[in-house]
C-alpha cells in the first residue's frame, strides 16, 4: 500500500458546523479511508490556517484520487489535497533510477548545444550568413 498525506482545508460553513456539533473527524476519516481499502494511521490539526492532515495507506493513487473527490464534492471543504510519502528505501531506490535515467535524458535545448548542431532557428532550419 501507498502512504498519503492529505490536506483538508475546511471552508468557514464547516467550521460553523463543528462548533455547534463537535464531531469525531478522525471518526470520519477512518470511515471513509477503511470503505476504500485502506487504513488512517492519524488526523492533526493546523494552527495556523485550520486545516487537517491526514496520514493513510490506500491502496493506490486512484484510490487517493477517489478519497479527494468524494470529500471534495461535499462542498465542505475550501480544498483537498494529497502528496504520496515515500520511506527512505523508495526514495533511495528513486534516486538509483534517477541516476540511470539522467544518462539518456537530454533536457528541452540540449540539441543545440551538441557539437555539430550549429545554430538553428526556432523552426530548425540553419540561418541564412
Amino acid at each position: 500500500m501507498a502512504r498519503f498525506l492529505i490536506k483538508f482545508t475546511y471552508s468557514s460553513a464547516s467550521w460553523a458546523r463543528m462548533i455547534n456539533v463537535a464531531d469525531d473527524r478522525t471518526r470520519a476519516g477512518r470511515v471513509l479511508m477503511e470503505s476504500l481499502g485502506g487504513s488512517l494511521e492519524r488526523i492533526d490539526w493546523d494552527l495556523e490556517n485550520g486545516a487537517a492532515y491526514a496520514v493513510a495507506e490506500l491502496p493506490d493513487s486512484v484510490t487517493a484520487a477517489a478519497v479527494l473527490t468524494a470529500t471534495a464534492k461535499t462542498g465542505a471543504f475550501a480544498g483537498v489535497e494529497a502528496h504520496e510519502l515515500l520511506t527512505q528505501e523508495q526514495m533511495h531506490d528513486a534516486l538509483m533510477l534517477a541516476r540511470d535515467a539522467a544518462l539518456v535524458y537530454q533536457p528541452p535545448g540540449s540539441a543545440a548545444t551538441e557539437p555539430g548542431s550549429g545554430s538553428r532557428s526556432v523552426d530548425g532550419r540553419q540561418p541564412v550568413p
